[in-house]
């Protein structure tokens, strides 16, 4: 048993996506499921009962992770990861910055809202309060720029965007 546990905690250290009993067994080539679910349940079991930084989660499959309140050390580490429809949000952001809340929800949908908190939790952006109190103002952060690697403002950045738009539509008028 003891080897089996061994050999669960290598693929749930290698998997960076949560898996099902039966996927770890497929990969560990093990015809018996129930003996990797005992097995698994007992490798819980060893980690919730040492005051260790890793824990097993079992939401939504297994998957070895860093308990929460450790997390702050991970983030110094790590790159920040987003996902892809936040990632869109965060360039219109940085294109269009300052940007209004309500002006980013009508471009990005109101799972915007969603992405704006993952963005100021990983304090990828700021926001703050506009003129009238209605809404709020949005801009990139210091992190944003170095996390990218910009130098300067974001709005040089702009600049050279819309400047090569231009070179394009003027080569485009060229070519016809």
């Amino acid at each position: 048993m003891e080897q089996l546990k061994s050999r669960i905690e290598a693929v749930l250290f290698t998997t960076a996506k949560a898996l099902s009993i039966n996927e770890i067994a497929e990969i560990l080539e093990e015809e018996n499921v129930e003996k990797v679910e005992e097995a698994m349940l007992e490798l819980i079991m060893d980690y919730s009962s040492r005051s260790g930084a890793l824990e097993i989660d079992d939401e939504n499959g297994y998957i070895l992770q860093v308990k929460e309140e450790h997390m702050d050390i991970v983030e110094k580490l790590c790159p920040v990861e987003l996902r892809p429809a936040t990632l869109k949000t965060l360039a219109v952001i940085a294109l269009k910055e300052p940007i209004r809340q309500t002006d980013l929800k009508e471009l990005r949908g109101s799972t915007a809202y969603e992405h704006i908190q993952e963005l100021l939790d990983k304090n990828l952006i700021s926001r703050t309060r506009d003129k009238n109190g209605r809404s709020y103002n949005i801009k990139t952060t210091q992190k944003f720029a170095e996390y990218f690697k910009l130098q300067g403002d974001t709005r040089a950045l702009v600049k050279l965007l819309e400047a090569e738009k231009e070179n394009n539509k003027i080569n485009e008028k060229d070519h016809q």
